[in-house]
């Protein structure tokens, strides 16, 4: 899936984008608030890690101008300010879960995970429906009839999308902006290629076409 990091300190973000990249994240990083704004308002982010302390424009007043706006995608606060007021601040704007560095990364992939399951409308890890279809975000496993099959990251995400948006239809374009970050090469058929691969673990009339639109989800019979 695809994450929008905000981090000025270069050796952390180079470090944590290169720690998610190994986790089978897609990354898009900027350095200040003014371009997070900009990338947060024009990308479709499963979540977004954002530090407070940014140049030409603060963390706090990215989340309050995002929040405004209408903004949704969930926020996880990575910052060094561990005083109470600053924490109740950034969850009053509309954080979804804030973090004090330093953190373990295994931690930070955990609240991920929670915010995405809690934007998703789950508790659990298994969104889906059961003893059908469902994905399992902890173990980035899809189960069919209560049969599991590992997900590449790329498949994850791709599913991850079609299923949130339950009977919705999504275009080659929404899929690719959901799977690929910034500078990686696309290739004309890449989603083509990802659907042809997944109908074999999922069954061939799980993931249909509708011509001249895109694809969406139809879970299996129980």
């Amino acid at each position: 899936m695809r994450v929008l990091l905000v981090e000025d300190d270069e050796m952390i973000g180079l470090s944590l984008r290169e720690a998610l990249t190994r986790q089978g994240w897609s990354v898009d990083w900027v350095k200040d608030g003014v371009l997070a704004q900009s990338a947060l308002a024009d990308g479709d982010y499963a979540c977004v890690l954002l530090d407070l302390g940014l140049p030409q424009r603060d963390g706090v007043e990215v989340l309050r101008r995002a929040r405004a706006a209408g903004e949704t995608t969930p926020v996880l606060v990575l910052t060094a300010r561990d005083g109470l007021d600053d924490r109740v601040d950034g969850l009053d704007l509309g954080a979804d879960d804030y973090l004090v560095k330093p953190y373990e990364l295994r931690e930070l992939l955990a609240r991920m995970r929670a915010v995405i399951r809690r934007r998703d409308g789950a508790a659990q890890s298994l969104i889906g429906e059961e003893g059908a279809l469902q994905l399992d975000l902890g173990t980035r496993e899809v189960l069919v009839r209560g049969v599991r099959s590992q997900l590449s990251a790329r498949e994850f995400a791709l599913l991850h999308a079609l299923m949130e948006r339950s009977g919705a239809i999504l275009s080659r374009e929404q899929l690719e902006n959901r799977i690929y970050g910034w500078g990686e090469e696309v290739s004309s058929n890449a989603v083509d290629v990802l659907i042809h691969g997944m109908r074999r673990k999922l069954g061939p009339d799980t993931i249909r076409n509708v011509r001249g639109l895109g694809w969406r989800v139809v879970a299996p019979p129980p």
